[in-house]
């Protein structure tokens, strides 16, 4: 897996605004899996801290719990509504999906597998959708 610094020497332009869009809004959203395999959603917060995604878990929360039998996590940034009028404005969404690490199962570091940028291009005629992994590096496709 990668850490987020990597991620971020790997792809600076890219990295910069993932990070902006989770830096925006102190609320996002993380997905786990419960024992039996079904995913969980629940509300988090994040930072990026010295060359690290990090969240945390408060003792016996049932995230922390899912994270800690199973490291598999995907994470989502707040989502807004695009601002209505002549161009619509709409900043994007941003998720990142991998595994966590951790020393104390209340404090999390993320290893990056996946990061993903969803917005409209420059005339907002087009969805974008760009995402990087590290096999296969920083790839896009526009949709109508």
């Amino acid at each position: 897996m990668t850490a987020w610094r990597e991620f971020e020497a790997a792809e600076p332009e890219f990295a910069r605004r993932v990070q902006a869009l989770f830096d925006a809004h102190k609320h996002k959203t993380i997905a786990t899996l419960r024992a039996d395999g079904s995913p969980r959603i629940s509300g988090i917060e994040t930072a990026f801290e010295n060359g690290e995604l990090v969240f945390g878990s408060m003792p016996h929360a049932r995230k922390g719990a899912d994270l800690l039998r199973d490291p598999r996590f995907a994470l989502h940034s707040a989502t807004v509504d695009p601002v209505e009028g002549a161009e619509a404005q709409w900043p994007g969404e941003a998720k990142i999906a991998g595994r966590v690490r951790t020393e104390d199962g209340e404090r999390f570091e993320a290893d990056v597998a996946e990061v993903v940028h969803t917005h409209l291009n420059e005339a907002a005629t087009l969805l974008v959708v760009e995402w990087w992994t590290p096999a296969g590096g920083l790839r896009k496709v526009e949709r109508e």
